[in-house]
């Protein structure tokens, strides 16, 4: 993946003044928080089309950061910003952090125009409705990099979701509304191709692991977890199975090219056991991922992981409240599938019977969540559009130990309170399944929600039931006559 890096000037200046122009672009480019393909200053419109069209072409390219250095006059960039289809960051900097008093003279005021460059360049992206993201301010300032990092993680999880592929093993989970979706809409405003698969032909894939590469897996999960005694003795074939599911789902899955999945307990054809310790180590190595169906969270997670590999990010739901004044909570979890990439400690890898399925007791890994700052995330399909609903948490530890609970979990506290966080939710129609993430926060989220103009509600600390209604009600009217509805 690659982020261009364009400067603009004008011919006007001579060649000694766009040497120099040249050179501090290169030294900002060299300063930016991100990783940047520099490109030759752009002074004429020809060549401003051209790199657009080049970007719009380049699969790697995720998106383009433009700073006008000079005054590069706007009309140039016209037929450039209209054909570009590929994230913007408008950066509005200089060379210099400070002002050289003594010493300003004519040549430094044309050489560093930035100033009123960038307002030339403001005016044009407003004239043309383009979307971007601006940021102003020197790239030392460590509130500056941070900015332009959460948009390459918006721009990182955009480009995933244009090429994502997402294989459903069966349907979803019968009656339920809020998983359904409109997976023509999903291809036309995200990009990810939906489609369905049934569980035998994952099976068959199940069916053919070979012994070698199950006994190897056996060992990696001892190396891994804290195993519970039982799977290294009388239930040491459930473990094996479990290994089988995970390699035969890894297999379909690579084979296919997809990055994400579901799964639906009412719908498990010849598995033995409702997978369960291969979600979790699938999510862990980065895919997507939605219980019973649910492909806009599998979608959503894949997308968010994209955004931030490095971090915990995981399928959750809201089960359950602690609704003692004073220290309200929410105790998430599911039947099995939560990512290991939130947890507090080494996993213990466990069976136990499952209520819901009808198969053999599945193998899970169990834990609890890491405590600390994170966000809950929900997609929904309203009908006439997407809808992104985020809450901010804090993430803690149980208050007391929960032995009898043989799933992995996490307890939060949502913000502002849990009262004005689970009426707000409801409000706006939010999923029960979530993408729970300590990596990715408000303001990358924001960014992929404008490149993809989908609509954003958050609710945080300073979230009132007042004002959120009004919101989404003045959202309703925006996007409605934003479409043209």
């Amino acid at each position: 993946m690659s982020i261009w890096f364009l400067t603009g000037s004008q011919g006007l200046y001579g060649e000694d003044t766009l040497r120099q122009v040249a050179e501090q672009s290169r030294q900002i480019a060299a300063q930016l928080p991100v990783e940047v393909e520099w490109k030759p200053v752009l002074t004429d419109a020809a060549a401003i089309r051209r790199v657009m069209l080049e970007a719009n072409a380049d699969d790697d390219c995720a998106g383009v950061i433009a700073w006008m250095h000079t005054f590069s006059p706007a009309k140039m960039w016209i037929a450039g910003l209209d054909a570009l289809r590929k994230p913007l960051l408008h950066l509005h900097t200089q060379a210099n952090v400070a002002l050289p008093w003594s010493s300003i003279d004519m040549d430094f005021m044309n050489l560093n125009q930035a100033a009123h460059g960038d307002r030339e360049f403001g005016f044009i992206q407003t004239r043309l409705g383009v979307p971007r993201k601006t940021v102003a301010g020197h790239v030392s300032d460590p509130a500056v990099a941070a900015r332009i990092v959460a948009w390459s993680r918006a721009a990182t999880g955009l480009r995933e979701l244009r090429t994502l592929k997402l294989a459903r093993f069966g349907d979803n989970m019968r009656d339920v509304a809020v998983t359904e979706g409109d997976k023509v809409e999903a291809q036309l405003r995200f990009g990810v191709s939906v489609n369905t698969y049934g569980v035998n032909e994952l099976v068959e894939a199940v069916d053919a692991a070979a012994e070698s590469d199950v006994n190897a897996r056996v060992l990696e999960y001892q190396d891994l977890y804290k195993i519970a005694p039982s799977l290294l003795g009388e239930r040491h074939e459930s473990l094996r199975y479990a290994a089988r599911i995970e390699l035969g789902l890894r297999h379909f899955l690579e084979a296919g090219g997809f990055r994400a999945f579901t799964t639906n307990f009412e719908d498990l054809g010849g598995l033995r056991q409702l997978p369960g310790l291969a979600v979790q180590r699938l999510m862990a190595d980065g895919y997507g991922f939605g219980g019973e169906g649910d492909w806009k969270t599998s979608v959503l997670l894949r997308t968010m992981k994209a955004m931030a590999p490095d971090g915990g990010t995981s399928f959750m739901e809201d089960y359950t409240y602690h609704l003692t004044p004073g220290e309200e909570l929410i105790l998430g979890a599911h039947m099995l599938e939560v990512c290991p990439s939130i947890a507090s400690g080494t996993p213990s890898c466990e069976i136990h019977p499952l209520s819901i399925g009808g198969r053999e007791d599945p193998v899970r890994l169990v834990f609890d969540a890491t405590p600390g700052p994170g966000l809950v995330v929900g997609l929904a399909d309203l009908g006439d559009r997407f809808r992104l609903v985020a809450n901010e948490i804090d993430l803690a530890a149980p208050l007391e130990p929960l032995p009898s609970l043989p799933v992995a979990r996490a307890v939060w506290q949502p913000r502002p309170n849990l009262r004005t966080s689970a009426e707000a939710w409801l409000t706006a129609g939010a999923p029960h399944h979530t993408v729970l993430s300590t990596a990715v926060g408000v303001e990358e989220l924001n960014d992929l929600a404008d490149m993809l103009e989908v609509e954003l509600v958050v609710i945080d600390a300073d979230t009132t039931m007042r004002q959120f209604t009004k919101e989404l009600r003045w959202n309703q009217a925006y996007y409605r006559l934003a479409r043209g509805l």
